[in-house]
C-alpha cells in the first residue's frame, strides 16, 4: 500500500462514525462500519504554522500548505495554483435586505476554471501523484470535471470524467476543450457516482485517481482553504455568519472545520458568541434542509430537480455532518425554487457585479429568505459564498435579461426611444 511521506502534517486517515485509524492511501470508506474517512493532523505540527509564514506565502491556496494534507513540495504538485479569490465588499445588497452588521461575498468564480472545485481537485491530485496514480477522473455535476480535465491536461497527464447527460452544454464545452475523455452517463448523478465506486474497484482502473471517492479524504481538505482565506482577508478573526451552497454537503463541514482548526492551533482568537453556518439548497434537490426542517438526523434521498445541477447531489454523503454543523452552531438551512435562484441571480449581479452559476442564485435567494425570517442577524457580519462563475449556466437567466433599448444608429433615434 502506498501511502504519503512524512513532510505532511497529516498524520492518518479517521473514520468519522467509528473513529478507527487507517494510513494515508487511497482509500475513502471505513473497513469496519463503512463510515466516511477523513485526514487527522498531528495538532503539533499544525502549530508550528504562523501567519507571518502563511503571508510571506505565494498568492495561491499553496501559502497553507503547512496546514493541508499534500503539496507541501511545489514541485510534485499538480496543481492551477487556484485560490485568494476576491472577498467583495457587498454594501449594495445589504442595504437592500437590511442587513447593518457588514456582508461580504466569497466570490470563488475567479478560480481558473471559475468555481472553487479547483482548491479540492489540486489538493486531491496532489495526493494522488504522490501515491502513484497515472490517471485522474470523478464524478461530476460539470464544475469538478472542468477542474480534473484542465489540471491533467496541465500536468500532462490523461483523464476521464464521467458525468449525468443532460449537464449544462456549458459545462460540457468547458470540459471537453481539454482533450480529456469525457463519459456521459444516461441518468442523475446519483447514477454517475455508483458507476464510478463499481469502476475504482476494478483492474482497468486501478491506476487511476477519482478525486472524489478513493482519494476523497483529500480531495474534501482542499474546501477548508476557503475558511483559511476569509479568516485571514478580515484580518484573521472569523465572521459571524457564514451561508454556503450544499451538494454533498461537504463544503459546509469542510469551512466549519476550517474555522475550528484557525482556533484550535492559535491562528485566530475564538469568537466570544461563536459563529453560525448556515446552508442553501435548491427546492428542486434538498434531502438535508428537509431533514432539518422536520427535525429529524434521517436524509431521505431524491430525484433531483431544478436549474441548480451542480447542487444535484440526491443522496448526500456528507448530509449527517451538515445536519451537525449547523445545529451545533444555531443557524438553519433554506431552500429555494427556480424562479427564486434567477432572481437571487439577478440580485447578486445587480448589486454587487459579481455574475453567479444558479449555485450562486440558490446561495443569494436562501439569504433573502434567511434575513425576511429572521434566522439570520442582520446586524452581525455575514459571508456568503459564491462557489462558480455565471457563464457557465448562462441558460438559467437568458430569458429573463437582454437588451433594453433597440434603436438605429442616429440622435433622432436615441430621442425617440427615450435615451436623451
Amino acid at each position: 500500500m502506498t501511502v504519503l511521506g512524512t513532510a505532511s502534517p497529516a498524520r492518518n486517515l479517521v473514520c468519522r462514525a467509528c473513529g478507527a485509524t487507517y494510513p494515508l492511501a487511497a482509500q475513502h470508506a471505513c473497513f469496519e462500519c463503512f463510515g466516511p474517512l477523513e485526514v487527522a493532523y498531528d495538532i503539533e505540527a499544525l502549530k508550528q504554522v504562523t501567519r507571518e509564514q502563511i503571508e510571506a506565502g505565494p498568492n495561491n491556496i499553496w501559502r497553507y500548505a503547512g496546514l493541508l494534507p499534500a503539496g507541501q513540495d511545489e514541485a510534485a504538485r499538480v496543481t492551477l495554483n487556484p485560490g485568494l479569490t476576491p472577498l467583495v465588499r457587498a454594501d449594495l445588497l445589504a442595504a437592500e435586505l437590511g442587513i447593518t452588521g457588514g456582508l461580504w461575498i466569497k466570490d470563488d468564480s475567479a478560480n481558473p476554471t471559475h468555481s472553487f472545485k479547483d482548491r479540492v481537485v489540486s489538493v486531491a491530485l496532489s495526493a494522488a501523484k504522490a501515491l502513484g496514480f497515472q490517471r485522474y477522473a470523478c464524478a461530476s455535476t460539470g464544475n469538478l470535471a472542468n477542474s480534473v480535465a484542465a489540471h491533467a491536461a496541465r500536468a500532462g497527464v490523461p483523464s476521464v470524467v464521467f458525468v449525468p447527460h443532460d449537464l449544462e452544454p456549458g459545462k460540457i464545452v468547458t470540459t471537453a476543450v481539454y482533450g480529456g475523455d469525457l463519459v456521459a452517463i444516461e441518468g442523475s448523478y446519483d447514477d454517475v457516482n455508483r458507476l464510478c465506486s463499481e469502476l475504482v474497484e476494478t483492474d482497468e482502473f486501478e491506476d487511476t485517481a477519482f478525486v472524489n471517492v478513493n482519494v476523497r479524504p483529500f480531495y474534501a481538505e482542499g474546501s477548508k482553504t476557503l475558511g483559511y482565506e476569509v479568516a485571514e482577508q478580515l484580518g484573521w478573526r472569523i465572521p459571524a455568519q457564514v451561508v454556503i451552497p450544499m451538494a454533498s454537503g461537504e463544503l459546509l463541514t469542510k469551512i466549519d472545520k476550517a474555522f475550528e482548526e484557525l482556533v484550535e492551533i492559535g491562528l485566530v482568537e475564538a469568537p466570544a458568541e461563536g459563529w453560525t453556518v448556515f446552508g442553501a439548497q435548491s427546492a428542486g434537490c434538498n434531502p438535508i434542509a428537509l431533514a432539518l426542517h422536520n427535525d429529524t438526523d434521517e436524509i431521505q434521498p431524491q430525484k433531483p430537480t431544478g436549474i441548480a445541477k451542480s447542487l444535484n447531489i440526491g443522496d448526500p454523503a456528507a448530509g449527517p455532518y451538515a445536519l451537525e454543523s449547523v445545529r451545533r452552531t444555531g443557524g438553519w438551512m433554506e431552500y429555494a425554487d427556480d424562479e427564486e435562484i434567477r432572481a437571487g441571480i439577478q440580485l447578486l449581479a445587480r448589486t454587487t457585479g459579481v455574475f453567479a452559476e444558479t449555485a450562486g442564485g440558490v446561495t443569494t435567494a436562501c439569504l433573502v429568505k434567511l434575513v425576511k425570517t429572521g434566522r439570520l442577524d442582520p446586524a452581525k457580519e455575514t459571508v456568503v459564498f459564491n462557489t462558480g462563475e455565471g457563464l457557465k449556466t448562462i441558460d438559467a437567466v437568458a430569458e429573463q435579461v437582454g437588451p433594453t433599448y433597440r434603436v438605429k444608429p442616429s440622435l433622432k433615434a436615441a430621442k425617440e426611444a427615450g435615451l436623451l
